[in-house]
């Protein structure tokens, strides 16, 4: 919280002027006063109001600015008079008072236009960029009048120092790790216009094809629509952008020109999601790069942990394919990078990525857990051979006919190895999660916890393995443990609490847990010293990606934890961004975008309470056709059949275009 001059921010009213500094009230929101570490900031403002941070802000010649946004962006979609053309008006307007050549009927004419903006745009965008500018003609007509009254410009009106930096963004936006401009890819698909659509996307998201498959999609949670109906289908029309290029095969579209290359080169380590990620926009901005991969195929986890049934194989290439034809990409298969090779790097090239991932399953924990008992297999070694086999026929085939296999788990991980155990023809497939049926809603997805139930998995919710019986090494049973969700009397967090006298064994084939991954940093040289986390995974600062060790940095898994493809796509776009400027001049900063993004999910674009209208409510949110169950339980066929054209075009016509513009003066 930082104290504040004055706010209208949210509903918060503080004033504060002709009050002692020291005295200053606080905002309740976490509201940008420092714009970086060197720089403060002077005033915000934004779709909910305005904050002053210090005195002496020319206030006028900032909303003046702000409604420049508008125009700037170019965000008004251009389907209603008032938002195409109030935004002008309220620019000309706010001008001519900054300049000194106002007069009281602009006000007027300002209040005016403001009040029917509000209430007739389509977009809200058209419907926000006048609350802020009201609340100055409400709360500054001292300095307005003062301007108008003796024809003179506002105090900073031809101040160059001052640096006035926007950011458009939306809830849904916000809510992406990778900020993908969500409602212009909807609107490329309501258009029929698929290829900005899948530019749009891979403006932020090159892994379109894979994401618009697998995403946990955490825009749907802040989707504004959610508040009148039900949220947009965010994730499926993300896909429909990147399909219509792979069916009809087109030419890779890409969010840019790829700029020549310059002379400078990089190491990934790792093609999953973060390397390819790194590579691509490296490539993008013309830094050359050798992507290091230790399995005979690329795609990292994403490619041998990830089913086909649920991301085919051929989907997720056409998205690496694009990232392989950008010039100065390197794919170097069937090679495990050593200590002794990164070593090498850092005088073979300009900077290094780390992105190796985690893939060590974690123990649960049990009694007589053991890595060399027969019939316990560790998650990710029982996907890798599920998938190397269906796939490439690079192992042997896992069958499970007449078996009874039980996992432990409770995210995307355990959910797909028992949806593959189901196809891999298990007798009976049980899951044992600690929590309950809403958190492995969350921590996965409805679709994907309801299709498994579907295909015949049994989910065992508060237990836990506490022993593991074998007979001469071999797996035989294990004992469970129930537990109950016991309310804090506090009012604290709930305890689980194990109810004694419910205990109770299960005769198994197979034990696999699937509780989480650690990240295996053996190959990383002794002397580097490199910082860890907690969790022993890479500690970088969060905010450039670069870990302890000058020049070297890391994203994805390996720096997180086992995380989802955008978040992992989130990190290394950003790092790569950091990364070409670093191989220039050897300093890490960000750009005015990535610092606006960070500000602005502090602060929290989403407002769960908020009372949407003007919009025809009720309207359901589309749902594509499903492979049949009793066939997709003995098939590897994409489940999801994605939406047809006309779906598409529906459900994207659901989205409310929520734009919201953000500035700050520095």
């Amino acid at each position: 919280m930082s104290k504040v001059l004055f706010s209208t921010w949210q509903g918060e009213f503080i004033d504060n002027r002709n009050i002692a500094k020291d005295e200053w009230s606080e905002s309740s929101f976490k509201v940008p006063a420092n714009y970086d570490e060197n720089t403060n900031s002077k005033i915000f403002i934004g779709w909910n109001g305005l904050v002053v941070f210090e005195e002496g802000v020319d206030v006028v010649k900032a909303g003046a600015e702000y409604a420049a946004q508008y125009q700037e962006y170019s965000e008004a979609c251009g389907r209603c008079a008032p938002g195409r053309w109030g935004g002008r008006i309220l620019y000309d307007l706010f001008d001519k008072i900054a300049r000194g050549e106002g007069s009281s009927d602009d006000v007027t004419h300002l209040l005016e236009i403001s009040e029917t903006m509000i209430k007739t745009s389509k977009c809200e965008i058209g419907r926000t960029v006048p609350v802020p500018l009201i609340n100055i003609l409400e709360h500054f007509k001292n300095e307005i009048n003062d301007l108008i009254n003796n024809q003179k410009k506002s105090p900073h009106y031809d101040n160059k120092d001052i640096n006035y930096i926007a950011k458009v963004t939306a809830p849904c936006m916000d809510a992406c790790p990778d900020h993908i401009d969500i409602p212009a890819y909807i609107e490329g698909v309501r258009d029929l216009q698929f290829g900005e659509s899948l530019k749009a996307t891979k403006q932020t998201m090159p892994l379109a094809h894979a994401c618009g498959r697998v995403c946990p999609h955490p825009c749907e949670d802040e989707c504004r629509r959610a508040n009148l109906d039900e949220a947009v289908s965010i994730m499926e029309l993300k896909r429909v952008g990147a399909d219509y290029e792979s069916d009809h095969g087109l030419d890779f579209l890409y969010p840019a020109v790829q700029k020549p290359l310059n002379g400078k080169k990089v190491a990934i380590v790792g093609s999953g999601p973060a390397g390819l990620t790194a590579a691509y926009y490296l490539a993008l901005d013309g830094v050359a790069s050798d992507v290091y991969e230790e399995l005979p195929v690329l795609g990292g986890e994403v490619a041998v942990g990830v089913p086909e049934y649920r991301m085919p194989y051929d989907k997720y290439y056409k998205d690496i394919e694009s990232i392989g034809a950008l010039n100065g990409v390197e794919f170097i298969l069937n090679t495990k990078v050593t200590d002794k090779m990164l070593v090498a790097f850092e005088d073979e090239y300009d900077a290094i990525m780390l992105a190796s991932g985690t893939r060590i399953s974690k123990k649960i924990r049990a009694a007589n857990e053991r890595l060399d008992m027969k019939g316990y297999w560790s998650a990710i070694e029982f996907l890798d051979q599920v998938n190397l086999n269906i796939k490439w026929n690079l192992a042997p085939e896992v069958d499970l006919s007449g078996k009874t296999l039980v996992c432990v788990g409770g995210g995307f991980t355990s959910m797909d190895v028992v949806r593959c155990a189901i196809r891999a023809g298990a007798k009976k497939v049980i899951m044992l999660y600690r929590r309950d049926e809403k958190t492995i809603i969350r921590n996965t997805s409805l679709e994907e916890y309801h299709e498994a139930v579907e295909e015949g998995v049994e989910f065992v919710f508060h237990s836990a393995i506490e022993e593991i019986f074998d007979d001469n090494n071999t797996l035989k049973k294990v004992k469970v443990n129930m537990f109950e969700l016991v309310p804090d009397p506090n009012g604290g967090r709930a305890q689980l609490v194990k109810i004694e006298g419910d205990d109770y064994e299960i005769e198994c084939d197979y034990l696999i847990p699937a509780v989480s991954q650690d990240a295996d940093l053996k190959y990383i040289p002794k002397d580097w010293e490199l910082e860890l986390t907690s969790w022993n995974t890479l500690l970088t600062d969060g905010k450039t990606y670069q870990t302890s060790k000058k020049g070297v940095f890391a994203a994805g898994d390996c720096e997180y934890g086992p995380m989802t493809i955008v978040n992992a796509v989130g990190q290394a776009k950003r790092a790569a961004s950091v990364m070409s400027r670093y191989v220039h001049d050897g300093k890490l900063t960000l750009l005015d975008e990535e610092i606006m993004e960070d500000h602005l999910r502090r602060l929290k674009v989403y407002d769960k309470k908020e009372e949407v209208k003007g919009w025809v409510a009720g309207l359901p949110r589309e749902v594509s056709e499903k492979l049949d169950v009793d066939y997709r339980k003995t098939s590897q066929d994409e489940v999801n059949f994605g939406f047809t054209q006309q779906q598409a075009i529906d459900e994207a016509s659901r989205c409310m275009r929520c734009y919201y513009i953000a500035m700050v003066a520095v």
